[in-house]
């Protein structure tokens, strides 16, 4: 078996393209798979539209029709939550979409045949995305499928969701699933879209106890949001144990995000991929496929948060310092983006080099405290569950 992750990227990555006044753009692709690349990293799955068939395991086929319809006529009325906004119609909308979900689908059937133990991919993770309508840049829900073929062979999947907003559409559709523990830490939803992932989400039927939320104030930063995982997430394994780990790593928590209010490091990203590869070797066989997610920093945070990721799923040691000729290749355009100077370290100073404000310490000392809360209450409900 390969000892480095499979990384899952090809031409049709770039594809899945809002227009390029969209944050979400394709330009991560340039600065991101550029610098994993310079780390040893090589693509090894280019993905593939999935079926329709195997989309509908967790897609309304009438959604899949009207997103093909979007594909064709881009100028269409608004419908299932496409058009204007946060996720416009674009040429080519189903295909594009489509080969998102079929590479984190592929990837997950690798993991499952026992090609590869882990798996990224990085222009994965669209958490967003509900049975029937697109929502926050999302059109097709790649790790709610990828989780639906795990179940398929009846295997017990944790989900672990870092990116900044709540993983709405992944809890949804998996919601009454006792098999599928989704667990998402994320800005709160009274200050952020999509507004939900409260600690009150538990579940549907037999599953409650297996959708947990840990929301977080604005503000909070590495120190808190590290803590609380390091508290909720092994205590969450054990009690669940798991068959196989998917995990979403948006970048989009850190310091120098534009769309967000939290403070986290990619020193702290890198902590978070550590923990969520070491879970997956406690319980899941080593079994882990990892999405990337939100990001919107392209130049100073993405490739690093990427780098983090792929060198944890590796098992290897992140190096003192960036390649001078990755960054000279970029330093340019990040400039022309207004997010300069790329920095030297894959790692951050301390809370990204910030003043560290009171606000800022209440948050991150409130932090544990509502993992705490939302652990216990779960923990006592799994059980009956789990």
């Amino acid at each position: 078996m390969p000892l480095e992750p499979l990384l899952v990227f090809g031409p049709r990555s770039t594809s899945y393209d809002f227009g390029p006044a969209h944050p979400l753009t394709p330009r991560r692709f340039g600065t991101g798979i550029s610098l994993l690349e310079a780390l040893g990293a090589v693509p090894g799955l280019a993905p593939e539209p999935a079926s329709d068939e195997e989309l509908a395991w967790i897609h309304e086929p009438s959604y899949v029709e009207t997103v093909k319809a979007f594909g064709r006529d881009p100028m269409g009325s608004s419908r299932a939550g496409i058009g204007p906004g946060d996720t416009p119609a674009f040429a080519g909308m189903h295909e594009a979409s489509a080969a998102v979900a079929g590479g984190s689908l592929r990837a997950m059937e690798a993991i499952l045949r026992g090609e590869v133990e882990h798996a990224f991919h990085p222009g994965g993770g669209l958490h967003h995305a509900m049975p029937a309508r697109a929502s926050g840049f999302c059109v097709y829900d790649d790790p709610a499928l990828a989780i639906a073929r795990a179940r398929r062979d009846d295997l017990r999947v944790l989900y672990v969701d870092l990116d900044v907003h709540h993983g709405d559409g992944v809890q949804a559709i998996h919601w009454a699933d006792p098999g599928v523990m989704t667990v998402s830490i994320h800005e709160t939803g009274l200050t952020l879209f999509p507004g939900s992932g409260f600690p009150d989400e538990l579940g549907g039927g037999a599953a409650v106890g297996t959708k947990v939320n840990v929301p977080l104030d604005p503000g909070t930063g590495e120190r808190g949001w590290l803590a609380a995982l390091e508290l909720a997430l092994p205590a969450l394994a054990e009690a669940f144990r798991p068959d196989v780990v998917v995990s979403q790593h948006g970048a989009d928590s850190h310091a120098f995000d534009p769309l967000a209010h939290l403070k986290i490091t990619t020193t702290a990203m890198g902590a978070a991929a550590r923990l969520v590869d070491t879970l997956a070797h406690r319980w899941a066989g080593g079994r882990w496929l990892a999405t990337g997610g939100g990001g919107y920093d392209v130049y100073r945070v993405v490739p690093r948060a990427w780098a983090h990721v792929w060198l944890a799923a590796a098992h290897r040691e992140p190096p003192s310092e960036l390649p001078a000729e990755w960054r000279e290749q970029w330093a340019a355009d990040a400039e022309r983006h207004g997010q300069s100077p790329i920095p030297t370290t894959l790692d951050d100073q301390p809370n990204a080099g910030l003043a560290y404000q009171p606000a800022d310490a209440a948050a991150d000392a409130r932090a544990p405290r509502i993992a705490e809360e939302v652990l216990e209450a779960v923990l006592a409900l799994l059980p009956a569950s789990a």
